[in-house]
């Protein structure tokens, strides 16, 4: 079985997709959805980067599991150099992808793995 991916939030539909199917305001997600805390192939310093441009750090929100993370959905720096995911924000310089989508680029951060990362 395949994943269904909602085109306005480009999250799996039923595992974060909260948009309703009549296209009006996206509703809240419910808190009861099953997020996978284990990250195996993602390093908790990587930087994963949705193809809309916001950047996540592996495990530091909820709307999102290791199995989402593909390209060409998805783009990633492993390693990224200090100081890297506080440069990113909007207005800023865009941040490449260094694998997966490597034409994806981090235009802004994820607010909740902002508040999760302190």
């Amino acid at each position: 079985m395949s994943d269904t991916y909602c085109p306005r939030c480009d999250l799996v539909v039923g595992r974060g997709c909260a948009c309703p199917e009549d296209g009006s305001t996206p509703r809240k997600a419910p808190e009861s959805r099953p997020v996978r805390q284990e990250w195996r192939q993602f390093p908790g310093t990587a930087i994963l980067i949705r193809r809309d441009g916001k950047a996540h750090v592996p495990g530091a929100c909820d709307h999102m599991s290791e199995d989402d993370v593909r390209a060409p959905r998805w783009g990633w720096i492993l390693d990224p150099p200090p100081g890297l995911w506080e440069r990113i924000k909007e207005g800023g310089a865009p941040v490449a992808a260094t694998g997966g989508n490597t034409a994806a680029r981090a235009t802004s951060r994820c607010l909740d793995c902002v508040d999760a990362l302190g």
